[in-house]
Protein backbone atom coordinates (compact mmCIF):
# COMPACT_ATOMS: atom_id res chain seq x y z
CA UNK A 1 0.00 0.00 0.00
CA UNK A 2 2.53 2.60 0.89
CA UNK A 3 4.78 1.62 -2.18
CA UNK A 4 1.78 1.68 -4.32
CA UNK A 5 0.85 5.61 -2.66
CA UNK A 6 4.61 6.73 -3.30
CA UNK A 7 4.35 5.78 -7.29
CA UNK A 8 1.20 7.40 -7.41
CA UNK A 9 2.26 10.62 -6.05
CA UNK A 10 4.76 10.41 -8.43
CA UNK A 11 3.04 10.06 -11.48
CA UNK A 12 0.66 12.62 -10.44
CA UNK A 13 2.98 15.28 -10.52
CA UNK A 14 4.88 13.30 -14.01
CA UNK A 15 0.93 13.59 -15.01
CA UNK A 16 0.59 17.37 -14.48
CA UNK A 17 3.98 17.56 -16.62
CA UNK A 18 3.12 16.18 -19.70
CA UNK A 19 -0.26 18.05 -19.52
CA UNK A 20 1.85 21.58 -19.32
CA UNK A 21 4.20 20.28 -21.83
CA UNK A 22 1.24 20.50 -24.79
CA UNK A 23 1.46 24.61 -24.15
CA UNK A 24 4.75 24.90 -22.75
CA UNK A 25 8.86 24.71 -24.23
CA UNK A 26 10.29 21.84 -22.92
CA UNK A 27 14.11 21.21 -22.43
CA UNK A 28 15.91 17.89 -22.03
CA UNK A 29 19.14 17.48 -20.90
CA UNK A 30 21.53 14.58 -19.91
CA UNK A 31 24.74 13.13 -19.14
CA UNK A 32 27.03 10.92 -17.33
CA UNK A 33 29.77 10.85 -14.69
CA UNK A 34 32.40 8.58 -13.18
CA UNK A 35 34.03 8.40 -10.40
CA UNK A 36 37.20 6.47 -9.86
CA UNK A 37 39.00 6.17 -6.19
CA UNK A 38 41.82 3.66 -4.57
CA UNK A 39 41.53 2.73 -0.47
CA UNK A 40 43.82 1.75 1.86
CA UNK A 41 42.97 0.72 5.17
CA UNK A 42 45.48 0.05 7.70
CA UNK A 43 44.05 -1.34 11.35
CA UNK A 44 40.70 0.81 10.80
CA UNK A 45 38.06 -1.30 11.87
CA UNK A 46 39.33 -3.26 15.41
CA UNK A 47 42.59 -0.89 15.49
CA UNK A 48 44.79 -4.27 15.24
CA UNK A 49 43.31 -5.95 17.96
CA UNK A 50 41.89 -8.70 16.21
CA UNK A 51 44.39 -9.35 13.13
CA UNK A 52 43.62 -12.88 12.43
CA UNK A 53 39.92 -12.52 11.65
CA UNK A 54 39.45 -12.32 7.89
CA UNK A 55 37.02 -9.27 8.13
CA UNK A 56 39.38 -7.30 10.10
CA UNK A 57 41.81 -7.95 7.57
CA UNK A 58 43.17 -4.54 5.97
CA UNK A 59 42.08 -3.28 2.63
CA UNK A 60 43.54 -1.68 -0.72
CA UNK A 61 40.92 -1.88 -3.30
CA UNK A 62 39.24 0.38 -6.15
CA UNK A 63 36.11 1.60 -6.05
CA UNK A 64 34.63 3.09 -9.68
CA UNK A 65 30.97 5.07 -9.28
CA UNK A 66 29.21 5.47 -12.52
CA UNK A 67 26.34 7.58 -13.30
CA UNK A 68 24.09 8.28 -16.08
CA UNK A 69 21.23 11.04 -16.06
CA UNK A 70 18.49 12.34 -17.49
CA UNK A 71 16.28 15.84 -16.89
CA UNK A 72 13.15 16.94 -18.23
CA UNK A 73 12.28 20.58 -17.73
CA UNK A 74 9.30 22.58 -18.59
CA UNK A 75 9.00 26.38 -18.58
CA UNK A 76 11.58 26.00 -15.34
CA UNK A 77 8.36 25.27 -13.77
CA UNK A 78 7.91 21.36 -13.94
CA UNK A 79 11.09 19.12 -13.56
CA UNK A 80 11.59 15.68 -14.32
CA UNK A 81 14.65 13.95 -13.43
CA UNK A 82 16.27 10.13 -13.23
CA UNK A 83 19.71 8.98 -12.55
CA UNK A 84 21.07 5.37 -12.60
CA UNK A 85 24.12 3.96 -10.58
CA UNK A 86 26.65 1.26 -10.25
CA UNK A 87 29.62 1.24 -7.69
CA UNK A 88 31.71 -1.90 -8.49
CA UNK A 89 34.94 -2.73 -6.53
CA UNK A 90 37.82 -4.80 -6.98
CA UNK A 91 39.80 -5.63 -3.52
CA UNK A 92 43.67 -6.28 -3.96
CA UNK A 93 43.82 -7.55 -0.62
CA UNK A 94 44.99 -9.28 1.91
CA UNK A 95 40.78 -8.70 2.39
CA UNK A 96 38.40 -10.28 -0.21
CA UNK A 97 34.65 -10.49 -0.17
CA UNK A 98 32.88 -13.83 1.63
CA UNK A 99 30.73 -15.38 -0.58
CA UNK A 100 28.49 -18.66 0.61
CA UNK A 101 29.11 -21.67 -1.51
CA UNK A 102 27.69 -24.66 -0.10
CA UNK A 103 28.97 -25.53 3.19
CA UNK A 104 32.01 -23.27 2.75
CA UNK A 105 33.18 -19.80 2.06
CA UNK A 106 35.17 -18.78 -1.10
CA UNK A 107 36.45 -15.55 -1.04
CA UNK A 108 36.56 -13.18 -4.33
CA UNK A 109 38.44 -10.07 -5.49
CA UNK A 110 35.35 -8.56 -7.63
CA UNK A 111 31.81 -6.98 -6.03
CA UNK A 112 30.40 -6.12 -9.06
CA UNK A 113 27.44 -4.49 -7.31
CA UNK A 114 23.87 -3.21 -8.97
CA UNK A 115 22.87 -0.97 -11.22
CA UNK A 116 19.92 1.10 -9.15
CA UNK A 117 17.99 3.82 -9.95
CA UNK A 118 19.54 6.61 -7.60
CA UNK A 119 17.20 9.57 -8.43
CA UNK A 120 14.16 9.54 -9.72
CA UNK A 121 12.19 12.46 -9.01
CA UNK A 122 9.04 14.65 -9.93
CA UNK A 123 9.22 18.38 -9.56
CA UNK A 124 6.66 21.31 -9.33
CA UNK A 125 8.32 25.08 -8.99
CA UNK A 126 5.67 27.38 -7.05
CA UNK A 127 3.12 24.98 -7.44
CA UNK A 128 -0.92 26.15 -8.48
CA UNK A 129 0.36 29.75 -8.29
CA UNK A 130 2.02 29.63 -4.93
CA UNK A 131 5.23 30.18 -3.28
CA UNK A 132 4.69 27.03 -2.98
CA UNK A 133 7.87 24.13 -3.85
CA UNK A 134 6.77 20.34 -4.43
CA UNK A 135 9.48 17.71 -5.06
CA UNK A 136 8.39 13.97 -4.83
CA UNK A 137 10.37 10.88 -5.42
CA UNK A 138 13.96 9.74 -4.86
CA UNK A 139 16.11 12.82 -3.93
CA UNK A 140 19.41 13.60 -2.15
CA UNK A 141 19.47 16.33 0.53
CA UNK A 142 23.04 16.79 0.00
CA UNK A 143 23.90 20.38 0.85
CA UNK A 144 20.39 21.44 2.65
CA UNK A 145 20.64 21.70 5.82
CA UNK A 146 23.52 23.81 6.95
CA UNK A 147 26.48 21.05 7.83
CA UNK A 148 24.56 18.16 7.70
CA UNK A 149 24.80 17.63 11.11
CA UNK A 150 21.34 15.32 10.89
CA UNK A 151 20.38 15.46 6.96
CA UNK A 152 22.87 14.08 5.15
CA UNK A 153 22.52 10.56 3.78
CA UNK A 154 19.51 8.29 3.71
CA UNK A 155 21.40 5.51 2.87
CA UNK A 156 24.62 4.51 5.12
CA UNK A 157 24.97 0.89 4.17
CA UNK A 158 26.53 2.16 0.90
CA UNK A 159 28.76 4.40 1.72
CA UNK A 160 29.19 7.15 -0.77
CA UNK A 161 27.20 5.02 -3.19
CA UNK A 162 24.67 6.94 -2.78
CA UNK A 163 22.97 9.49 -0.67
CA UNK A 164 19.58 9.61 -1.47
CA UNK A 165 16.10 9.44 0.38
CA UNK A 166 12.52 8.20 -1.00
CA UNK A 167 10.51 11.40 -0.37
CA UNK A 168 7.53 14.36 -0.66
CA UNK A 169 9.06 17.53 -0.36
CA UNK A 170 7.37 21.02 0.08
CA UNK A 171 8.93 24.24 0.62
CA UNK A 172 7.15 27.04 1.57
CA UNK A 173 8.54 30.59 0.88
CA UNK A 174 6.41 33.50 2.09
CA UNK A 175 9.54 35.77 1.96
CA UNK A 176 12.58 36.15 -0.30
CA UNK A 177 14.32 35.19 3.35
CA UNK A 178 12.38 33.12 5.14
CA UNK A 179 10.93 29.42 4.23
CA UNK A 180 9.83 26.43 5.69
CA UNK A 181 10.34 22.65 4.61
CA UNK A 182 8.23 20.10 5.11
CA UNK A 183 9.75 16.52 4.35
CA UNK A 184 7.77 12.82 4.93
CA UNK A 185 10.24 10.30 4.21
CA UNK A 186 10.51 6.46 3.78
CA UNK A 187 14.07 4.44 3.57
CA UNK A 188 13.82 0.78 4.06
CA UNK A 189 16.40 -1.74 4.95
CA UNK A 190 17.02 -2.37 0.97
CA UNK A 191 15.39 -0.98 -1.69
CA UNK A 192 11.78 -2.15 -2.13
CA UNK A 193 10.11 1.17 -4.18
CA UNK A 194 12.54 0.49 -7.37
CA UNK A 195 14.04 -1.97 -9.25
CA UNK A 196 17.78 -3.27 -9.21
CA UNK A 197 19.68 -5.18 -11.99
CA UNK A 198 21.95 -7.56 -11.78
CA UNK A 199 22.02 -8.04 -7.36
CA UNK A 200 25.21 -9.26 -6.01
CA UNK A 201 25.06 -12.10 -3.77
CA UNK A 202 28.34 -11.04 -1.95
CA UNK A 203 27.76 -11.87 2.13
CA UNK A 204 27.52 -9.46 4.45
CA UNK A 205 26.66 -5.92 2.62
CA UNK A 206 23.25 -7.97 0.77
CA UNK A 207 20.28 -9.26 1.95
CA UNK A 208 18.01 -11.38 -0.24
CA UNK A 209 20.34 -10.24 -2.98
CA UNK A 210 20.03 -6.52 -2.51
CA UNK A 211 22.43 -3.88 -1.20
CA UNK A 212 21.96 -3.36 2.43
CA UNK A 213 20.88 0.22 2.85
CA UNK A 214 19.83 0.96 6.40
CA UNK A 215 20.27 -1.10 9.41
CA UNK A 216 16.16 -1.68 9.52
CA UNK A 217 13.31 0.43 7.96
CA UNK A 218 13.25 4.27 8.70
CA UNK A 219 10.67 7.07 8.70
CA UNK A 220 10.73 9.90 9.54
CA UNK A 221 8.86 13.77 9.24
CA UNK A 222 11.18 16.73 9.01
CA UNK A 223 10.10 20.61 9.90
CA UNK A 224 12.68 22.87 8.89
CA UNK A 225 13.01 26.53 8.75
CA UNK A 226 15.42 28.80 7.12
CA UNK A 227 15.23 32.23 8.34
CA UNK A 228 17.64 34.64 6.30
CA UNK A 229 18.34 37.94 8.70
CA UNK A 230 20.52 41.16 7.37
CA UNK A 231 23.14 39.69 5.01
CA UNK A 232 25.20 37.66 7.19
CA UNK A 233 23.13 36.27 9.70
CA UNK A 234 20.78 33.00 9.46
CA UNK A 235 18.65 31.29 11.66
CA UNK A 236 17.43 27.63 11.13
CA UNK A 237 15.26 26.06 14.15
CA UNK A 238 13.98 22.34 13.15
CA UNK A 239 11.69 19.24 14.35
CA UNK A 240 11.80 15.94 13.49
CA UNK A 241 10.98 12.89 14.14
CA UNK A 242 12.45 9.39 13.09
CA UNK A 243 10.92 5.78 13.19
CA UNK A 244 13.91 3.14 13.73
CA UNK A 245 12.47 -0.53 13.67
CA UNK A 246 13.99 -3.69 15.42
CA UNK A 247 16.96 -5.35 13.99
CA UNK A 248 19.21 -7.73 15.41
CA UNK A 249 22.36 -7.13 16.66
CA UNK A 250 25.10 -8.27 14.32
CA UNK A 251 27.09 -11.61 16.39
CA UNK A 252 24.57 -11.97 18.78
CA UNK A 253 20.72 -13.10 19.07
CA UNK A 254 19.96 -10.02 21.04
CA UNK A 255 17.31 -7.81 19.12
CA UNK A 256 17.43 -3.58 19.53
CA UNK A 257 13.38 -2.61 20.06
CA UNK A 258 12.06 -0.63 17.74
CA UNK A 259 13.12 3.50 18.42
CA UNK A 260 10.05 6.49 18.00
CA UNK A 261 12.56 9.67 18.40
CA UNK A 262 11.96 13.20 18.74
CA UNK A 263 14.77 15.91 17.88
CA UNK A 264 14.24 19.62 18.83
CA UNK A 265 17.22 21.81 17.28
CA UNK A 266 18.52 25.27 15.66
CA UNK A 267 21.52 25.92 13.45
CA UNK A 268 23.10 29.58 13.58
CA UNK A 269 25.20 31.00 11.13
CA UNK A 270 27.33 34.40 11.11
CA UNK A 271 29.79 35.33 8.24
CA UNK A 272 30.51 39.17 9.15
CA UNK A 273 33.46 40.21 6.92
CA UNK A 274 36.06 37.82 6.62
CA UNK A 275 34.99 35.31 9.86
CA UNK A 276 32.50 32.04 9.58
CA UNK A 277 31.18 31.28 12.95
CA UNK A 278 28.64 28.58 13.38
CA UNK A 279 26.88 27.06 16.09
CA UNK A 280 24.27 24.40 16.00
CA UNK A 281 22.46 22.34 19.50
CA UNK A 282 19.98 19.86 19.23
CA UNK A 283 17.79 17.68 21.95
CA UNK A 284 16.53 14.35 21.49
CA UNK A 285 13.57 12.68 23.65
CA UNK A 286 11.68 9.33 22.71
CA UNK A 287 11.34 5.80 23.75
CA UNK A 288 12.05 2.31 22.44
CA UNK A 289 9.05 -0.23 22.25
CA UNK A 290 10.10 -1.82 25.47
CA UNK A 291 9.50 1.03 27.32
CA UNK A 292 13.52 2.31 27.69
CA UNK A 293 13.35 6.54 27.43
CA UNK A 294 15.82 7.79 24.90
CA UNK A 295 17.45 11.16 25.81
CA UNK A 296 20.41 13.13 24.27
CA UNK A 297 22.02 16.01 23.79
CA UNK A 298 24.65 16.62 21.04
CA UNK A 299 25.71 19.96 19.20
CA UNK A 300 28.51 21.32 17.38
CA UNK A 301 30.02 25.19 17.14
CA UNK A 302 33.23 26.12 15.29
CA UNK A 303 35.18 29.59 14.44
CA UNK A 304 37.04 30.78 11.15
CA UNK A 305 38.73 33.55 10.07
CA UNK A 306 40.22 33.98 5.96
CA UNK A 307 43.32 35.78 5.49
CA UNK A 308 42.22 36.84 2.31
CA UNK A 309 44.90 39.16 1.29
CA UNK A 310 47.43 36.84 2.76
CA UNK A 311 49.95 34.96 0.37
CA UNK A 312 48.21 31.66 -0.27
CA UNK A 313 44.82 33.13 1.36
CA UNK A 314 45.21 30.74 4.68
CA UNK A 315 42.20 30.02 6.16
CA UNK A 316 41.81 28.78 9.67
CA UNK A 317 39.37 26.93 11.44
CA UNK A 318 38.99 25.97 15.17
CA UNK A 319 35.37 23.80 16.56
CA UNK A 320 34.11 21.60 18.83
CA UNK A 321 31.46 18.76 18.97
CA UNK A 322 29.84 17.21 21.88
CA UNK A 323 27.41 14.39 21.83
CA UNK A 324 26.38 12.98 24.53
CA UNK A 325 26.99 8.72 25.69
CA UNK A 326 24.92 6.25 26.89
CA UNK A 327 25.78 5.74 30.86
CA UNK A 328 26.54 1.47 31.23
CA UNK A 329 25.51 2.71 35.16
CA UNK A 330 21.85 3.84 34.36
CA UNK A 331 19.11 1.55 33.61
CA UNK A 332 15.43 2.19 32.14
CA UNK A 333 17.00 5.02 29.84
CA UNK A 334 19.63 5.63 26.95
CA UNK A 335 21.44 8.56 26.53
CA UNK A 336 23.32 8.40 23.70
CA UNK A 337 23.41 10.95 20.97
CA UNK A 338 21.68 8.74 17.28
CA UNK A 339 23.01 10.75 14.28
CA UNK A 340 19.22 10.36 12.55
CA UNK A 341 20.84 11.17 8.62
CA UNK A 342 24.11 12.10 9.32
CA UNK A 343 26.38 8.65 9.57
CA UNK A 344 28.85 9.71 6.84
CA UNK A 345 32.39 10.89 7.52
CA UNK A 346 31.22 14.38 9.06
CA UNK A 347 34.74 15.46 10.44
CA UNK A 348 36.71 12.77 9.58
CA UNK A 349 36.78 10.00 7.18
CA UNK A 350 39.01 7.58 9.07
CA UNK A 351 36.65 7.47 12.71
CA UNK A 352 33.89 6.20 10.93
CA UNK A 353 34.80 2.45 10.43
CA UNK A 354 36.76 2.35 14.33
CA UNK A 355 33.10 2.93 15.54
CA UNK A 356 31.63 0.04 14.13
CA UNK A 357 31.76 -2.15 16.61
CA UNK A 358 31.56 -0.20 19.52
CA UNK A 359 28.05 1.02 18.27
CA UNK A 360 26.64 -2.28 17.28
CA UNK A 361 23.95 -2.48 19.38
CA UNK A 362 22.74 1.34 18.71
CA UNK A 363 23.38 1.44 15.04
CA UNK A 364 24.19 -2.08 13.81
CA UNK A 365 27.33 -3.27 11.56
CA UNK A 366 27.31 -0.02 9.58
CA UNK A 367 29.83 3.08 9.85
CA UNK A 368 29.43 5.97 11.07
CA UNK A 369 27.30 6.08 14.07
CA UNK A 370 28.94 9.28 15.61
CA UNK A 371 27.90 9.32 19.07
CA UNK A 372 29.52 9.28 22.99
CA UNK A 373 32.05 12.18 21.94
CA UNK A 374 33.85 15.47 22.38
CA UNK A 375 36.41 16.66 19.72
CA UNK A 376 38.25 19.78 19.42
CA UNK A 377 38.74 20.61 15.87
CA UNK A 378 41.90 22.39 14.53
CA UNK A 379 41.75 22.93 10.16
CA UNK A 380 44.08 25.25 8.04
CA UNK A 381 43.40 25.71 4.27
CA UNK A 382 45.73 27.56 2.08
CA UNK A 383 45.05 28.12 -1.88
CA UNK A 384 48.29 27.41 -4.43
CA UNK A 385 45.70 28.71 -6.84
CA UNK A 386 42.28 29.01 -7.33
CA UNK A 387 42.60 25.42 -9.05
CA UNK A 388 44.49 23.61 -6.16
CA UNK A 389 44.11 23.92 -2.45
CA UNK A 390 45.56 21.92 0.79
CA UNK A 391 43.66 21.40 3.91
CA UNK A 392 45.63 20.07 7.19
CA UNK A 393 43.93 19.20 9.83
CA UNK A 394 44.26 18.10 13.64
CA UNK A 395 41.23 16.28 15.67
CA UNK A 396 41.38 15.65 19.82
CA UNK A 397 39.06 13.26 20.52
CA UNK A 398 37.37 12.30 24.42
CA UNK A 399 34.04 10.27 25.20
CA UNK A 400 32.12 11.59 27.76
CA UNK A 401 31.02 8.66 28.85
CA UNK A 402 33.04 5.21 29.94
CA UNK A 403 32.06 2.00 28.22
CA UNK A 404 31.42 -1.43 29.25
CA UNK A 405 31.55 -3.16 26.27
CA UNK A 406 32.50 -6.92 26.57
CA UNK A 407 29.85 -9.13 24.78
CA UNK A 408 32.39 -11.06 22.96
CA UNK A 409 36.33 -11.52 22.00
CA UNK A 410 36.51 -8.06 19.45
CA UNK A 411 34.79 -6.15 21.96
CA UNK A 412 37.13 -6.99 24.72
CA UNK A 413 40.32 -6.86 23.07
CA UNK A 414 39.36 -3.45 21.06
CA UNK A 415 38.01 -1.62 24.29
CA UNK A 416 39.52 -0.50 27.86
CA UNK A 417 36.48 0.34 29.44
CA UNK A 418 38.58 2.34 31.93
CA UNK A 419 39.38 5.74 30.72
CA UNK A 420 37.82 8.77 28.07
CA UNK A 421 40.58 9.62 25.83
CA UNK A 422 39.55 8.13 22.38
CA UNK A 423 43.05 9.37 20.92
CA UNK A 424 44.35 11.87 17.73
CA UNK A 425 43.14 12.28 14.55
CA UNK A 426 45.22 14.23 11.85
CA UNK A 427 44.47 14.85 8.04
CA UNK A 428 45.67 16.05 5.02
CA UNK A 429 44.37 16.88 1.68
CA UNK A 430 45.44 18.03 -1.60
CA UNK A 431 42.57 19.05 -4.04
CA UNK A 432 42.45 19.96 -7.40
CA UNK A 433 40.27 20.65 -10.17
CA UNK A 434 41.85 20.14 -13.45
CA UNK A 435 39.08 21.10 -16.16
CA UNK A 436 34.74 22.19 -14.96
CA UNK A 437 34.44 18.78 -16.05
CA UNK A 438 37.68 16.62 -13.98
CA UNK A 439 38.54 17.25 -10.80
CA UNK A 440 40.70 14.95 -7.83
CA UNK A 441 42.45 14.88 -4.46
CA UNK A 442 44.60 12.93 -2.00
CA UNK A 443 43.60 12.19 1.22
CA UNK A 444 45.30 11.10 4.24
CA UNK A 445 44.48 10.29 7.50
CA UNK A 446 46.06 8.82 10.43
CA UNK A 447 44.61 8.28 14.23
CA UNK A 448 46.80 7.44 17.78
CA UNK A 449 44.29 5.53 19.81
CA UNK A 450 44.31 6.75 23.83
CA UNK A 451 43.14 4.97 26.55
CA UNK A 452 39.93 4.45 25.69
CA UNK A 453 41.42 1.37 24.05
CA UNK A 454 42.78 -1.15 25.37
CA UNK A 455 46.68 -0.89 25.40
CA UNK A 456 47.18 -3.52 22.43
CA UNK A 457 45.50 -0.62 20.35
CA UNK A 458 47.52 -0.02 17.30
CA UNK A 459 47.64 3.15 15.00
CA UNK A 460 45.54 3.24 12.14
CA UNK A 461 45.95 4.86 8.99
CA UNK A 462 43.56 5.79 5.78
CA UNK A 463 44.48 6.84 2.52
CA UNK A 464 42.26 7.24 -0.83
CA UNK A 465 43.13 9.28 -3.90
CA UNK A 466 40.28 9.81 -6.65
CA UNK A 467 39.65 11.27 -9.80
CA UNK A 468 36.30 12.62 -11.19
CA UNK A 469 35.14 13.01 -14.99
CA UNK A 470 31.37 14.62 -15.58
CA UNK A 471 30.47 13.85 -19.04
Amino acid sequence: MKRALFAALVALLIGLMDAQALFAEVKFDYGAAVRVRQEIWDNLVTLGTSPTAPGNYDRNFFRVRTQTWGKIDVDDTFIGYLRLANEFKYYLGPYQLPQNSGAYTVYRKMEEDEIFVDNFYAEYKKAFGLPVDLKIGRQDFLGEFGDGFLILDGTPGDGSRSFFFNAAKMIIKPHQNHSITLIALKNPKTDIFMPVLHSSIVQGNYFQNKRILNVSDEAGIIVYSKNKFFDFLSVDPYYIWKSEDKFTVPGSTAVTPRLNLNTVGARIEAKPENWTIKAEFAHQFGEYSNGVDRKANGGQASLGYAFKQLPLKPELEIGYVYLSGDNPTTTGKNEAWDPLWSRAPMWNELYVYTLINETLSQGGAIPGYWTNLQMLRINAKVYFSDATNLMLGYNYMLAPEKTNLTANATLRNMFGNKEKDRGRLYQAMLSHTFSKKIDGFLQLEHFQPGDFYNGNARNATFFRWQLQVKL
